[in-house]
């Protein structure tokens, strides 16, 4: 009855080294066979293994020992570079793209369809004051605008004035809404 064997491997930039977990290696009469981008690993009990590399190594370099759990094959790379992978795929050919055909965007005309849809989207609710504020802080002067922040501002979000004359001059107070009540934080 022949099984078959899990085995992992890594690397550094001139050795690649294959682990494989294999039981009593010794007893079973495990045989590794080095081809320049082949490795061939076989044993009593087991499904023989054959390992198409990914790239090319050194055979006179390379090396193999068996311990009582695995057997470990230190394989010597003949170009120090990073491996992608332990084994090479066979090349698959890849369907041929489709072609896309470009269109020709209008731009100036798609922004000014967003634009007429926006305007033509009322917003409701809280959405609807807020863009009520934007509005009047957009088409505001100057004064205006720092009533608007100042007021803002110095209320904790409480109070929003737009007169400057009235702002300007004093410090604005929280009013907060009703049914509740100010606190300090410290």
């Amino acid at each position: 009855m022949s099984s078959t064997v899990k085995y992992d491997w890594y690397q550094t930039d001139t050795m690649v080294t294959v682990t494989v977990l294999l039981k009593n290696a010794a007893e079973k009469n495990y045989s590794v066979a080095l081809e320049q981008s082949k490795v061939h690993l076989k044993a009593d009990g087991i499904e023989p293994i054959a390992i198409n590399l990914w790239d090319a190594i050194n055979v006179e370099q390379s090396s193999h020992k068996a311990s009582p759990s695995k057997v470990e094959i230190k394989l010597a790379k003949l170009i120090g570079h990073r491996w992608e992978a332990l084994e090479k795929q066979e090349a698959v050919m890849a369907p041929p793209e489709a072609t896309v055909k470009k269109h020709q965007h209008d731009w100036d005309k798609l922004s000014k369809e967003i634009e007429q849809q926006e305007a033509e989207d009322k917003p409701e609710g809280e959405a609807a004051v807020q863009d009520l504020f934007r509005k009047i802080y957009a088409d505001a002067n100057e004064d205006t605008k720092k009533a608007m922040m100042k007021s803002f501002y110095e209320s904790g979000g409480t109070v929003l004035s737009t007169n400057w004359s009235e702002v300007g001059a004093k410090t604005v107070d929280v009013k907060p809404p009703d049914g509740c009540e100010f606190k300090k934080w410290n």
